[in-house]
């Protein structure tokens, strides 16, 4: 916020979960005044029952981060998917549109025979996914599976056929915040009662009445599942805001670990000395 103020700049979600509409609190997006201060871009633009992925998100960067160039302006992405990330820094495969027959009968499949079953399939039509993968990762089983009968091609064949970044090497400067982990922890925690007093339980009981697919990335976003199943009647409140909490905790662990492997080029600092850093580039 305080870069963007000073340098004429445009925030640009970088979050997976932040571009749904429906998930303003529970996802934490800018508030209203935040986005009052600074201009916010793809936050909130995407209907939940969209199956939206990294594809189709460097797209939207793409056009977005045209426009901010042309008007002079300077982009700030920020959020926390490493994928989105990678994407737009190393490039992404140009897997192109599932027809929704072939998603469907592959979610069918899915729910009727199980991940394992599906994934011995996988096997035997792309064994460099199906070998990457757990035989329970319902998604990924799911969305590799897809791949590869609606194109023909398997999902490593795209990868290794990558679209240039958006943002080549040399061209950014890339900050990954560190604070200390007993601390962020205990935000998370906080954070997600914070959420519950703000309308999270609400916004999940909209989305819950939609009876959207299970497997729609907005409805696996941290402490859905476990809200629904308390709407449900299956476990009381409290039950689902420890599953929430300790899901958020257990993704930032995994968010270390991704980016210190997969995006080594990214400076770790701590929030403080980020910081110290905005207000020098402030004067």
């Amino acid at each position: 916020m305080r870069l963007a103020q000073a340098h004429d700049g445009v925030i640009i979600n970088t979050d997976s979960m932040q571009v749904y509409r429906d998930l303003r609190v529970l996802t934490a997006r800018p508030t209203l005044e935040d986005e009052a201060e600074a201009p916010h871009l793809l936050y909130g633009t995407v209907d939940a029952a969209v199956n939206f992925s990294a594809g189709a998100w460097v797209a939207e960067a793409a056009r977005v981060l045209a426009d901010v160039r042309a008007q002079g302006r300077l982009p700030i992405f920020v959020g926390g998917s490493g994928l989105y990330f990678k994407a737009l820094t190393r490039g992404l495969s140009d897997v192109p549109a599932i027809a929704a027959d072939v998603r469907d009968d592959v979610r069918a499949r899915l729910e009727r025979d199980g991940p394992e079953a599906l994934h011995a399939q996988l096997a035997l039509r792309d064994a460099g996914s199906a070998a990457r993968l757990h035989r329970n990762d319902r998604t990924r089983i799911a969305r590799a599976l897809e791949v590869v009968e609606a194109t023909g091609r398997s999902l490593t064949d795209w990868h290794r056929d990558a679209l240039p970044p958006l943002l080549p090497a040399g061209t950014f400067s890339a900050t990954f915040l560190t604070p200390d982990r007993d601390e962020l922890y205990a935000r998370i925690d906080a954070r997600f009662d914070v959420m519950l007093r703000a309308g999270a339980l609400d916004e999940v009981a909209a989305l819950a009445a939609r009876r959207l697919d299970p497997l729609l990335p907005a409805m696996k976003a941290h402490g859905v599942p476990a809200l629904i199943r308390h709407l449900a009647g299956e476990i009381d409140l409290e039950d689902a805001a420890v599953i929430g909490r300790a899901d958020t905790r257990h993704y930032a662990k995994r968010q270390f670990t991704w980016f210190r492997h997969q995006l080594p080029e990214f400076e770790w600092m701590t929030p403080e000395a980020a910081g110290e850093q905005v207000g020098l580039c402030l004067l």
